[in-house]
C-alpha cells in the first residue's frame, strides 16, 4: 500500500494546526527539510515564512546560535529537534539562541515526531516559547 498520500496529509494538518496557534511551531519533513513555521514563530524569527522558504532544519537552527543555559555551544544531537528526527522519539530543553534582531533569549523547545502509521516516519513538529 502507497502511504505518500496519508503522509502528505499529515504534514497538511501539521501545518493548519501551527496556522491556527499564538505559540511558535514549526514542521519540518522526513527528508530534514523545514516546511513551515507559523506567524507566532514568525515574530522571533524575524521573517515571514514566504520569504525563507523551504530549508534544510539543521540550516535553519543553526543561525540562532543555539547555547546552553551555561552559554556553552549546543551540538545538534542534544538539540530536541535533532533527536527527535534522529531517534523518533519526544525531546525537551531550556537554551539560549540569538534571534533574528540580535537579541540573546533564553527559550523552551518540545520537539516529536509525526507518523503517517505506527512507524511511518513522515517528519517533526517543534513548538518553541520563550521563557
Amino acid at each position: 500500500m502507497d502511504t505518500q498520500p496519508q503522509k502528505q496529509l499529515v504534514l497538511i494538518l501539521a501545518r493548519q494546526f501551527a496556522s491556527n496557534l499564538s505559540t511558535p511551531m514549526l514542521v519540518a519533513d522526513a527528508r530534514g527539510y523545514l516546511v513551515f513555521y507559523n506567524e507566532a514563530a514568525e515574530a522571533v524569527v524575524g521573517r515571514r515564512f514566504s520569504e525563507a522558504g523551504e530549508l534544510p532544519l539543521d540550516e535553519w537552527l543553526a543561525a540562532f546560535e543555539p547555547r546552553t543555559v551555561a552559554s556553552e555551544p549546543l551540538p545538534p544531537e542534544r538539540r530536541p529537534p535533532r533527536i527527535a528526527f534522529d531517534e523518533h522519539r519526544a525531546a525537551h530543553l531550556r537554551y539560549l539562541v540569538t534571534s533574528a534582531d540580535g537579541i540573546e533569549r533564553e527559550i523552551e523547545v518540545t520537539a516529536f515526531p509525526l507518523f503517517a502509521q505506527t512507524d511511518d516516519f513522515v517528519g517533526i513538529v517543534v513548538i518553541f516559547w520563550r521563557t
